[in-house]
């Protein structure tokens, strides 16, 4: 018996290529993505283009037959791109220049005063909607204010924005039958007349009961009782840093104007109401005292 062992034999592998299509490699992709990404900035094309004006395809077209002219018109060295992409030069070029004062004056002219009244309206219920909120977080989150929480109503009327605090069973906000104010009432027109003081709007103040007679004096009813509490309110406003001109009206109106008109004798209906004006409100009060139409 030989003892040698004999060496292995090669092993012959013979792979047989099948005919037939070869869908399933991954080529076709990458083909079909390029293809895909063309037509998406395509359609993006086509889509700015229609939303581009004028001027601004006539600055893009310049810049790109002449990048370096574009440039120097545009008062820059050299092209630089700016945030998003596109070049500081063609942005420079197509942003609006800064006005001088007879250009702004001719824009002015070519506004209506309706047009500039309008314009003016709205920028001012904006203010008055930012003064809305500032208060509304004073009251919900100022200790100070804590207690009354319940008895703070605020909201936007088209006279301005108003701020009405009524009357609670066993927190009235003036002394029974009294225009006299009880002492957390003034604590509560101070704190708010620090936040009203720094609006340039003009105030309104007005005073309201609930139906319920007046039978303290024969010459003495709600008429009375509500105006005299409105000016109780204005001089604690007035001494705690609102102007005295600041004050375009002050009434009373008894029970005329109710708060709960299912409940004419509850006491919601006794307040105080504080309306931050807008123009058009006091050019309105004022035509009223002069008879203008």
């Amino acid at each position: 018996m030989n003892d040698e062992i004999a060496p292995p034999r090669p092993i012959i592998i013979k792979r047989v290529k099948k005919a037939g299509h070869d869908f399933h490699g991954g080529s076709w992709k990458v083909a079909f993505a390029d293809f895909a990404t063309a037509m998406m900035a395509f359609f993006l094309l086509l889509w700015l283009m229609g939303n581009t004006s004028e001027e601004e395809k006539q600055a893009i077209s310049g810049y790109f037959n002449d990048p370096a002219g574009v440039a120097n018109q545009a008062g820059a060295t050299t092209s630089i791109i700016g945030e998003g992409g596109a070049d500081a030069a063609v942005i420079q070029q197509q942003a609006p220049q800064i006005q001088t004062e007879s250009e702004n004056e001719q824009l002015a002219q070519k506004l209506s005063d309706e047009q500039i009244a309008t314009l003016a309206e709205q920028q001012e219920l904006l203010k008055l909607a930012e003064l809305k909120e500032e208060l509304e977080s004073l009251v919900s989150t100022n200790d100070a204010f804590r207690d009354f929480r319940e008895q703070v109503f605020i909201d936007i009327t088209p006279a301005g924005l108003r701020i009405q605090i009524v009357d609670k069973d066993k927190r009235p906000m003036f002394d029974s039958a009294s225009a006299e104010l009880k002492y957390y009432s003034r604590s509560l027109l101070r704190r708010l007349a620090r936040v009203l003081a720094s609006v340039p709007n003009k105030l309104s103040i007005t005073g309201h009961t609930d139906a319920t007679p007046f039978t303290e004096r024969e010459d003495y009813g709600n008429w009375e009782l509500s105006a005299d509490r409105a000016n109780a309110a204005r001089r604690v406003l007035n001494s705690s840093g609102i102007a005295e001109e600041k004050i375009a009206r002050v009434e009373g109106f008894s029970s005329s104007i109710l708060f709960d008109t299912k409940r004419p004798f509850a006491s919601v209906n006794r307040r105080i109401a504080i309306i931050v004006l807008k123009q058009s409100a006091v050019d309105d009060i004022e035509k009223q005292v002069l008879g203008i139409k």
